[in-house]
Parts: C-alpha cells; structure tokens; sequence
C-alpha cells in the first residue's frame, strides 16, 4: 500500500512537474508569441505612419509645384501679354485649394498641421490678393501690373510659401526618422525578449522533447532573424513556410510585412519615377513654338524610360497653324516618330493617313480618350487598319500599346501612340493615366505652336502682300531682291524694300527697317512704304523726302501713343530706319539720303567691292536734325546692293564683319542678279536668319547719246515753231514721224508756257526708250495746275490737252528752277 501511495505520489509529482513544465513553457509561448505579435502591430503601425508622412511629403510637392505654376503662369502672361500663358495659372488656381486642404488632412503631426495651415493660408492669399489682382491688372494694361514693387511684393510673399515648404518638407522627414527609430528601437526590443523567451524555451523542451525545440526554437530564431533584416532595410527577407499552428501565422505575418513593405517601396519608387519623368518631360517639351519640333520633343522626352517606340500623328489643320477644328474621321499627319528599334515598319514622317474606325487610334482621335492594348497578339481591332503592316509590327517585337489624344480645351489636335516590346513589360492602367497626363502637357505645348504658326503666318501673308510682288517696268536698273522673314519666335519684323519708276527714265530704290515684330511693324511698314511712294510721285529729292517721311513717324509715335493709353497692346513709339536713293540712266547719277540706315556697297564691275561712303542721318521719328545727299556717278553695269541690318548682323559677327562678308560675296558675283541674291543669302544666313533680312541687288544701265537730244530754248515767242521743228525732224531721226501731231502740240504747249509764265533758262529734252518723253525745263519754280477752262476763256486748255493726249504728264522741282514732262506709248520702233 505505502509503494503504490509511493508511485502515486511520484506519479502526481511527475504529472505536476509536467504541469507546471507544460504551463511554464505554454505561458513562455503566451508571453513570446504575444510580443511578436505586438512587435508585428507595432512595426504595421510603424509602416503606415511611414507610409503616411511620405504621402503628406509627396502631396506638399504637388502643392509646391502648383504654386510654381501659378508664379511661371503669371510671368509669362505679364512678359508675352498672351492669354494662352494663363493655362497653367488657370488649372494651378482651380487645383490649389483641394490640394491644400489633402495636405492639411495628411499632416498627423500638430506642427506639421499648424504648417500645412499657414501653407494653406498664404497660398489662398498670395492667389487671392496678389496673384488674381495682379492678372487682372495686366489685362486691364494697369502700369502697375509692371512695377517693381508688385514684383518685390509677389517675390516676398512666394520667399514665404517656399520657406514654410522647406520648414514642412524638413519637419517632415523629421518625423519621418523618429518614426523610422522609434519602430527599430521596438523591433530591437521585441527581438531580444523573444530570443530570452527562446532560450529559456529550448532549455526547458531540452529537458523532454527535441521535437519542440525544431518546431519552435529554430522558427522563432528565424523570425528574428528576419524581423532583423527587414528592420535592417533588407526588404527581400522572407520566412520559410514550414512552421505549423502560431509559428506559421507568425511566419504568414512576417513575410505579409516583408511584401507589404517591398510593395510600398515599390510604389514609392514607381511614383518618384513618374514624377521624375513628367517633369523631365514638361520641361524638354515645348523648348520651341514649332508643331514638328514639339512633337520631336514628346518622342525623346518619353524613350526609352516609358516607351520603346512612340509615334505622333496631328490634323494637317494643324501642322498649318489654321484656326479649323478638326472633326473625327479626319486624316492625320504623321510628323514624329522614333524609338529603339531601327527599322521598324512604321507610317513615316510625312504620311497622311485615315484610320479604321475600329483601330484604338480612330477610336481615341474620335472620342478623345486614352486606350491601351496590353496584348497587341489577341487585339483584332488594332489589326483590321492594315494587317501586313501589323504583322510586320509584331516581328519586330511590338507587344502592348497606349493611344493617348493630343488636343487642348475640348479641341482635338491629333494621337500620340507609346509602343512596347515583349521584352518589357506591358502597359498597365497605371501607364495609361501616366500617358494621358503626358500627352495632355504636350498638347498645351503644340497647341502654343499651332497658335504662333497661326499668327506668323498671318503676319508674314501681311508682310509679303505689302512688298512689291514684282519689279515694275523701268528702263534704269536691272533688279533682283530678296525677303527672308526671321526663324526666331519674334515674329516677321518690318523690313521693306520699294523700286520706283519716276519720269525722265529714273528710278527711285528704297530700303526700310522698322523697329520690332509682329503685325504692328508689318502695318507700319505698310504706312510707311505707301507715304514713300506718295513722296517719290511728288519727285521730292532724297534729302527732303526723309524729312517729310521724317515728320510723318513722328506724327504716327504720337497717334500711337494715343491708342496705348487705352489698348496695352498698342505701340507706344514707332522707330524705322530708311534708305532712298534715285538713279538716273542719262547722266548715270545717284543721289542717296539714308535715315540710320547702312549705306550700300557697290561693285563698279571691275571686281572690287566698296561701301558707300557718306552722311547717316538720324532714324525717322527723332526729328530737328537734317538729312544730307550723297551723289555718285556710275558706270553702266555697276551693281548696287542695297540691305537691312537683319542680313549682316547675327550673334556670331556684327555689322562690321557682316558688311565684309557681304563685300567678299559681291565680288564673285555672277551675270544673273538671281543667283547672286541666292549667293549672298546662302553665304550670309545659311538657311536661317535671327532677324528679318532684305537684300535688293540693282545693275545700273545708261541711255546711249542716241536716245536722249536736248536743246536750249530762248525766251522769245517766235521760237516756238522753232522748237516744233526740232520735235518733228528729231521724230523723223528716230523713225517715229507718226508720232509728230500729239509731239508738235505738246511741245508746242510746254514751250509756249515756259516762254509766257516762267524765266529762263528755258530747255527742251526728248528721249526715247519705252517711251517717248519730252521735257521742258525753266528757272521758275512755280509749277503749273491742270484746270479746265470755261466757254468764252482764252486760255487754260494747253496742260488740259497735254494731259488727254498722253499718257501721263507732271512736274518736279529742281535745284535751278522746274521740269514739266509728258510720256507717250511708242507706236513705231523702226529706228531701234
């Protein structure tokens, strides 16, 4: 009875040792699972308010870039004075306040709050009171738009935004490491305890069983092990499923963290990537204000970091700069494509194509939304446009696609296509929205261009229809020009150039810069070419022509500056620079005047080239200073080149060293006039040049003895007859004795009044060419009035007769005195 009371009581010790071994061990397994388990939560805990800080840090960039475009919208629209600038202002301005308040909602710190308050604040204030007045201002033409201290007060208020930025970004990250500290302190912590617990585990199961020692000390020590790592940063470090019961759920948990953590890595890193590639390609799109040159831009901006292949297509309506809106179903242009495989059989540039209805381009041209086919192999659709193409297409390695529309304010414009290989990986809808944002910025940017094309080449229409479209007949000097608009973003500027027949066989050769670009120098190259004209008619030498041309700028700046008080687009000054010069054939003389403009050079045939030497007046328009004459005497066949700064002068050379390079060209000038002006050009600007730039290249001519006869005529009546006589046998001489009536009268009315009204000397000059000119010159310079006399009037018919008889009559003024002058169409030629 005692041994069994004795295995009994052994047995109970055993059963409580087990027991309490076992509640020992289970309480040890309570206490280490339980701290993991708050370790995982803590670190859970730890990730997501990481995970919420970079998000708040991310969001207040967005912010911070919104207020950049505010700043840039404003600036530009204050520097160009063009709407289209306040597109991004506009979009930035809507955005702000949502964006502001996801910061204010994302900032779980009191002082991150309390900044991304006063971020909220004063970026509600600076659009409210400054920005928002200032445009306004602008619009209105308000001066003050301009002043210095609105720019001073819109520069302080934006120091403020972007110190608070810089306060939130750094208090941020702040929190960011404490968090970051405070979750591996307590990794550490938990890690430690739960190796204790595991010691103190292993020697108890030691004691009975080396079951649970590998089922749960080794797993646990893997835990560890691995809640290390990835407290380390080591984020690729996993647990082996093979534990069973807790230990799997804490293996489940710990990878579950570890791909928690990866992903959100991931996606940080695919987020700071997009957004590193946005802004990248906001800024290397749109450099330029050409629709090719911008769609060249989207193609580089976007390969290969996004796209292996891109292509863009745009409405012809487009590319031309027109105002049409272009329809669905239209056929588009391709005028970009490029990417990492050569060769690939795409549309090139320059192909009109119209896409099947069916195709993803049709259907995003059409209804203006994004479209992605990740799987271009099963896609039918894309296929039916041309299936030999699209064969060719895939065996070249072309695996998924997104068509993204290209149009701004609910106008299309054209498709931007992004291409992948199989050797990456297709696109995913997170691609698409990328794609579609991207195109929606390059879409503001070709649309810029589209407009500028739109306006240059209305300008430049208005420009070219105000230059002389072809040289007039005159009998002086053979003339070949040139007009080259600028390549710049300027704008056509208001560079002129003006042949001009005048009577007695001369001709007058005009050149004419003004200040400035765009469609107000054109309409006052327009206003200003059109008074020369009226000038040169009235046969005013050069010298006093500039004068007149002179007062007429400066009466033109102060209607100007009328119209600039109420139209902020208006010109307020007008500048322009002026060369007139007349030739005549008969004395082979050249008087010259020029209004700040360069003197030409001459080549005199004998290959050596020289600049005018002369007087430079003043620009038009300053006015109270005179103009001085420069004469020189030509030779048959000298050449004159006449030209505008926008020719010799470039960033490269200045005047000096264009007039030399212009010298050198003219020296080995050719018989053809043409090809010397392509010569000069090519030599000169090659292709492209910075300003607007003429050239006018005139070869002189002479009248032979021949042609011209002239005789003095004294002041008594009866040498009147005397004169018809001369008329009529030098008619004869020159075989144009059909002509002798209309002659005899007209030189017979001429005579008659200079010999009656005027003094001596009196000269009479006949000269034959086109026409017939006669001429009678005297000492007066009273210039007679056409009129017509009455029934019972003895005089007051002759200039009436002579005006009817001819074709064209007139006076002009000289130095000793006037010249009366009529022309007649040739009616024989027998003589020539």
């Amino acid at each position: 009875m005692s041994a069994t009371r004795s295995r009994r009581r052994a047995g109970w010790g055993l059963t409580r040792l087990t027991i309490v071994a076992s509640s020992l061990i289970a309480l040890l397994f309570g206490v280490v699972f339980g701290i993991l388990l708050w370790a995982i939560g803590e670190m859970r805990e730890a990730t997501d308010a990481r995970k919420h800080v970079r998000t708040a840090i991310v969001e207040a960039g967005t912010l911070e870039r919104l207020v950049l475009d505010l700043e840039t919208g404003q600036r530009g629209f204050l520097i160009t004075r063009q709407e289209s600038f306040l597109q991004p202002w506009e979009s930035a301005r809507a955005e702000f306040p949502a964006q502001a308040q996801q910061v204010v909602s994302l900032a779980d710190t009191t002082e991150l709050r309390d900044l991304a308050r006063q971020i909220r604040q004063q970026g509600e204030s600076f659009i409210s009171d400054y920005s928002i007045p200032l445009v306004e201002a602008a619009r209105r033409g308000d001066p003050s738009a301009w002043s210095v201290q609105r720019t001073a007060e819109g520069q302080r208020r934006l120091d403020v935004l972007r110190g608070l930025f810089d306060r939130f970004g750094r208090d941020a990250q702040s929190v960011l490491a404490a968090r970051e500290q405070v979750a591996a302190g307590r990794v550490r912590w938990s890690v430690a305890v739960a190796t204790g617990g595991i010691v103190g585990s292993v020697l108890l199961i030691a004691a009975y069983t080396g079951f649970l020692t590998r089922k749960i000390v080794r797993p646990v020590r893997r835990a560890a092990a691995t809640a290390t790592r990835l407290a380390d940063g080591d984020l690729d470090a996993r647990m082996p499923g093979t534990g069973f019961g807790e230990i799997g759920e804490l293996e489940a948990a710990f990878n579950s963290m570890g791909d928690s953590l990866e992903e959100s890595r991931r996606f940080t890193e695919e987020a700071h990537k997009r957004l590193k590639l946005l802004y990248d390609a906001s800024m290397a799109v749109g450099t330029t204000l050409d629709v090719r040159r911008t769609a060249e831009e989207l193609v580089q901006a976007v390969i290969p970091d996004f796209a292996d292949f891109v292509t863009v297509d745009l409405a012809a309506s487009v590319v031309r700069g027109d105002e049409h809106a272009p329809d669905a179903g239209e056929p588009l242009y391709r005028v970009a494509v490029g990417g990492l495989v050569e060769g690939a059989p795409f549309y090139p540039v320059g192909t009109m194509t119209t896409s099947a209805e069916s195709t993803p381009q049709a259907q995003t041209f059409g209804r203006r939304v994004a479209m992605i086919e990740p799987d271009l192999r099963t896609s039918t659709a894309w296929r039916s446009q041309d299936p030999d193409r699209a064969d060719r297409i895939l065996e070249h390695g072309f695996r998924s696609l997104i068509t993204t529309p290209l149009g701004v304010r609910g106008v299309r414009m054209g498709v931007a296509g992004f291409w992948r290989l199989s050797a990456h990986e297709p696109f995913g809808e997170d691609d698409l929205s990328y794609a579609a944002e991207l195109a929606a910025k390059a879409g503001v940017d070709i649309d810029n261009a589209r407009r500028y094309t739109r306006e240059r080449n209305t300008a430049l229409t208005l420009q070219r229809s105000l230059l002389p479209q072809r040289p007039p007949a005159q009998p002086a000097v053979e003339v070949a020009s040139r007009y080259l608009p600028t390549c710049s973003q300027a704008g056509v500027g208001g560079d002129w150039y003006d042949v001009i027949p005048l009577s007695g066989c001369r001709v007058a050769l005009v050149v004419g810069d003004v200040v400035g670009h765009g469609i107000h120098a054109s309409a006052a190259m327009g206003r200003l070419r059109t008074a020369v004209r009226t000038l040169a008619d009235v046969d005013l030498p050069p010298d006093e022509l500039l004068t007149h041309l002179d007062d007429l700028v400066i009466h033109l700046t102060g209607e100007e500056a009328c119209m600039a008080e109420g139209d902020g687009g208006s010109f307020a000054e007008l500048g322009a620079t002026c060369l007139y010069a007349v030739y005549d054939p008969v004395s082979r003389q050249c008087s010259m005047a020029t209004a700040g403009h360069p003197l030409p050079v001459l080549n005199a045939g004998d290959g050596l080239t020289e600049v005018v030497s002369g007087p430079v007046g003043p620009p038009l328009g300053v006015g109270g200073l005179p103009f001085e004459t420069t004469e020189l005497s030509l030779d048959a066949g000298s050449m004159v080149a006449l030209f505008t700064n926008g020719l010799v002068v470039s960033r490269e050379r200045d005047i000096d060293q264009g007039i030399d390079e212009l010298r050198r060209s003219l020296a080995h000038s050719t018989a053809s006039l043409e090809d010397t002006c392509d010569t000069v050009t090519r030599s000169l600007l090659d292709g492209r040049a910075a300003d607007d730039a003429t050239l006018l290249l005139v070869r002189t001519r002479a009248l032979s003895p021949e042609q011209v006869v002239t005789w003095d005529v004294p002041a008594d009546p009866s040498q009147v007859a005397r004169a018809r006589k001369l008329a009529s046998d030098q008619l004869t001489a020159w075989g144009l004795a059909d002509m002798e009536f209309v002659t005899e009268l007209v030189v017979s009315e001429l005579v008659t009044n200079a010999i009656r009204y005027a003094t001596p000397p009196i000269r009479m000059r006949m000269i034959r060419d086109r026409t017939l000119i006669c001429e009678v010159s005297d000492g007066s310079s009273t210039a007679p009035h056409l009129r017509r006399a009455r029934a019972y009037d003895e005089g007051g018919r002759g200039l009436l007769l002579v005006a009817q008889l001819t074709q064209g009559w007139g006076a002009r003024h000289t130095t000793t005195g006037k010249t009366i002058w009529c022309e007649q169409a040739l009616q024989s030629r027998d003589g020539d």
